[in-house]
């Protein structure tokens, strides 16, 4: 490992995956830029010393086969170069668009001047993360007020979070620990005190922790309430007397708009649809869809857009950690002995929940 070339005192705390490609990176510029600062100060300092003046070194001209040769091949290795750290570089970065599918899944809303996440499961958090080592989690970001800048610095995670868009990272923690979460965007007077951490637990003492917070309903859960008491389903139900679109199974698929574009159904189209229904019209429909803009939080957007891609499946998240059975976690009360005796186990639907404002999780 390039790292391995760094003494243990100049290397910053990493503990992530994407930390070691990105460290790779950067010691292998360091590397690169070192060796070509080496060869030139090396050449000047060698020609300065034998041409030096009074010296007796043959001088004239190249003859013109050396020299073409010799400029041909220092453009092509440079041009080498150039192309491998670029393909290196952003392989790496596009890879951080691209997260795995078993992903955890948690929304994160920055506002003046806080981090709110809630996970999949329903649980809420402020300023905190808890997450498990070793399991790939996917950020989806938006900001409820103006631009701020999610930074892991130990995770070489930094992404924005745009007010009216979404955008989205991911990262797999690797070593357990708590480590800073800041805001690298300036976003106001408290902007140095938007600050908080994230918890990288081992999977059974996430699991656990998981299970000491209060219930809550999951984002889909709640995307299904407000689907009916803002009036979606009076349209987009089946059964409606109203012409609009179907949204059952919709998401993923590709929809053919008026004027014959397409587009995919995903987290930016959904947001689009509800925020400026006017933009993108499925073909054979009428333009009849109000705004809601300003009269839906991000929040409650990101509740409907995760209703209308998993609808009222609840997740599994203890079950996807995949713990052997004596790592199963017991309901509130019980001692593994009394779990394994009656295998009461609490179900993965009372997972959901956060602390109260103010109070630190366990």
């Amino acid at each position: 490992m390039l790292d391995a070339l760094i003494p243990a005192f100049l290397r910053p705390e990493s503990a992530s995956v994407q930390a070691a490609k990105v460290d790779a990176i950067f010691i292998g510029l360091l590397l690169i830029s070192s060796a070509i600062v080496l060869l030139v100060v090396g050449l000047v300092l060698t020609f300065a010393i034998r041409f030096r003046r009074g010296s007796s070194a043959k001088r004239g001209e190249m003859p013109s086969l050396v020299s073409r040769e010799f400029e041909i091949g220092w453009t092509a290795a440079t041009l080498f170069i150039f192309v491998f750290i670029f393909w290196w570089a952003a392989s790496v970065e596009i890879a951080a668009f691209s997260p795995p599918k078993d992903a955890i899944e948690i929304h994160v809303v920055g506002k003046q001047w806080m981090w709110k996440t809630q996970g999949p499961s329903g649980t809420r958090e402020i300023n905190e993360l808890h997450v498990p080592v070793g399991a790939p989690v996917r950020l989806l970001l938006t900001s409820q007020d103006v631009i701020h800048s999610f930074y892991v610095p130990a995770f070489r995670l930094k992404r924005d979070a745009l007010p009216y868009q979404q955008t989205e990272t991911w990262f797999q923690a690797t070593r357990t620990g708590t480590y800073h979460l800041l805001c690298t965007e300036y976003c106001g007077t408290d902007h140095s005190r938007m600050l908080g951490r994230v918890i990288v637990m081992e999977p059974q003492d996430y699991a656990r922790w998981l299970t000491r917070q209060p219930e809550r309903d999951g984002l889909a859960e709640l995307g299904e309430r407000l689907f009916s008491e803002r009036g979606c389903s009076g349209c987009h139900d089946a059964g409606s007397k109203v012409h609009a679109p179907a949204l059952a199974g919709i998401w993923g698929q590709s929809v053919p708009l008026e004027g014959g574009r397409m587009a995919s159904v995903d987290e930016a189209y959904i947001r689009d649809s509800i925020l400026q229904p006017q933009r993108d019209v499925v073909a054979g429909y009428e333009p009849i869809m109000p705004s809601y803009e300003g009269k839906l939080s991000d929040g409650e957007i990101q509740a409907l857009t995760a209703y209308i891609r998993h609808g009222t499946d609840r997740f599994d998240l203890i079950g996807s950690l995949d713990l052997a059975p004596a790592q199963n976690i017991c309901a509130p009360g019980q001692t593994p002995q009394d779990a394994a005796s009656n295998q009461t186990l609490r179900s993965p639907a009372m997972v959901p929940g956060a602390p109260a404002s103010g109070e630190t999780p366990q």
